[in-house]
């Protein structure tokens, strides 16, 4: 890109950035914004299916658009969503962040070993999990992301294989400067091997990335030698 051009989109990020994250700290009050949602995707419908089966579900998305958009469409239709999240080092940041979040659905499990315990417990007791796939995993393998080689976690895919759960990508997608969102659910990864279902995902959210990089927030090093 052009210096001109990248500066732009700098300024196009750094504003999504803050408009994103003053949702999150009102997360009970953006919950209740129904009317700004615009849902599709034939992922909902798998969702569905799974509450009436009383099967538990792992949604997938990354730092793209408004995710906690998600988690309001499943818990506005009755399908309350968790998430996993990883603990902040500043502790005024974490208790803001903890306590939006988890308006927007519980339980909220940290990572680490207590958190995938926790985790699992919930899922084969029927409960509806979101994670996050696009940050850097140091227990990851390396995997293609936007055409270059990044740490990568395959946990969800296991999960979804071992405790034979559907694994739904979802994106909550800005439209342009305001707080509306076309949320929309992918239909459900094939349960095939925890590799190929993982690279299923990078390639979708990398190409939603390419169409609207400003929507794509994940600031920390992403690829090797970060």
């Amino acid at each position: 890109m052009p210096p001109a051009e990248r500066m732009d989109l700098c300024r196009r990020i750094g504003r999504n950035m803050g408009q994103t994250l003053f949702e999150i700290y009102h997360c009970a009050e953006f919950q209740t914004l129904e009317d700004r949602f615009t849902t599709s995707g034939p992922g909902l419908a798998a969702l569905e299916e799974a509450r009436a089966q009383g099967k538990g579900a792992i949604i997938v998305s990354g730092h793209f658009g408004q995710w906690e958009a998600i988690r309001a469409v499943l818990k506005a239709r009755g399908m309350e969503t968790g998430a996993v999240y990883r603990p902040q080092s500043n502790r005024h940041y974490q208790r803001r962040l903890l306590a939006g979040i988890e308006a927007g659905g519980k339980p909220i499990l940290p990572t680490g070993r207590h958190g995938t315990k926790a985790l699992v417990s919930h899922l084969r007791s029927g409960g509806f999990i979101a994670i996050l796939l696009d940050e850097k995993s140091r227990d990851g393998i390396w995997m293609p992301f936007l055409g270059h080689e990044a740490l990568t976690s395959v946990a969800a895919a296991r999960l979804a294989l071992k405790y034979d759960l559907p694994m739904v990508p979802a994106f909550g997608t800005r439209v342009g400067k305001t707080s509306h969102f076309t949320v929309e659910f992918e239909a459900p990864i094939a349960h095939s091997d925890s590799l190929t279902m993982t690279q299923e995902f990078n390639d979708g959210l990398s190409a939603r990335i390419i169409e609207n990089p400003d929507q794509w927030y994940w600031m920390l090093r992403r690829w090797q030698g970060g």
